[in-house]
């Protein structure tokens, strides 16, 4: 397939089940593909991308985020400067911001639109937001107390030269909080190839082995991998179910309580 014919199917949940090959490194263990979009056409597909999760309502995005936020005050002191890549609309930052003694937020968010809401989110405290996550330059050297990606090591072209750029910028007692889909994780091997996280934005998936060798590469000495529990509409799950095994649900009317689940994520704290 040409670029052009692949655009279509580069976000949403219910299209066809298209994704590049991925192979799996003798070494490490790492699932990647070895043939990817560039930097250039990645710029101009996430442009337009839609949201993944649309039909998540927000109280089950928060409730899952501040999971997140819960298992990281409980490994790492929150002091110190914050840096998160790919804040979003800065559902951590604002736990962060209201229960933290952090000094300065630094948050590199490559969406224009949400800039004024991740300020928002702050609550007033000294920030930098930034679009640019490839370039951490104005970060101080040994500042920061919490360095947060959340779902973001899946899609960078080079991951070990951002954690290097982290790791670079943590004080000592910081740490680097991630959370990652687990390829090796039990909900992965039962949907097999329509595993929602196969698809075109991740241009390699780690699972808890591949991703202790890619931080120890980075230079990180401590990482500990854990399940995180995610929160979703039961309506939701009944219908990413039906979808792999090729049913549309879409249109039934289904029940919105949200449930807390450990599926096909961890949470990893690397120092």
């Amino acid at each position: 397939m040409g670029f052009d014919e692949i655009r279509p199917y580069w976000s949403g949940l219910y299209n066809q089940k298209i994704f590049f090959s991925y192979d799996r490194c003798l070494e490490c263990g790492l699932l990647f593909c070895s043939r990817f979009f560039t930097a250039e056409q990645l710029t101009d597909l996430y442009a337009a991308m839609s949201p993944n999760m649309e039909d998540v309502t927000t109280d089950a995005l928060t409730a899952t985020q501040h999971g997140y936020f819960a298992a990281a005050r409980k490994a790492v002191p929150m002091t110190g400067g914050y840096l998160e890549i790919g804040p979003d609309v800065g559902f951590i930052v604002k736990r962060a911001a209201e229960q933290g003694h952090f000094e300065h937020f630094w948050l590199f968010e490559p969406n224009r639109a949400v800039h004024q809401a991740l300020a928002a989110a702050t609550g007033g405290k000294s920030c930098t937001i930034s679009e640019n996550m490839s370039d951490l330059s104005a970060v101080p050297d040994g500042s920061i107390g919490w360095a947060v990606a959340i779902q973001v090591l899946d899609h960078l072209l080079d991951p070990i030269a951002t954690l290097r750029q982290i790791r670079s910028k943590l004080r000592p007692g910081g740490a680097l909080i991630i959370v990652a889909h687990n390829e090796g994780s039990l909900l992965r091997h039962l949907m097999s190839g329509r595993w929602p996280p196969f698809c075109l934005q991740h241009p390699q998936l780690f699972n808890p082995a591949s991703i202790r060798v890619t931080l120890g590469r980075a230079g990180f000495d401590k990482v500990v991998v854990t399940r995180s529990v995610n929160y979703f509409p039961l309506g939701f799950m009944v219908r990413q179910a039906a979808h792999a095994v090729r049913l549309d649900l879409r249109k039934l009317p289904l029940p919105s309580v949200s449930i807390g689940l450990k599926l096909g994520n961890m949470i990893v704290v690397a120092s």
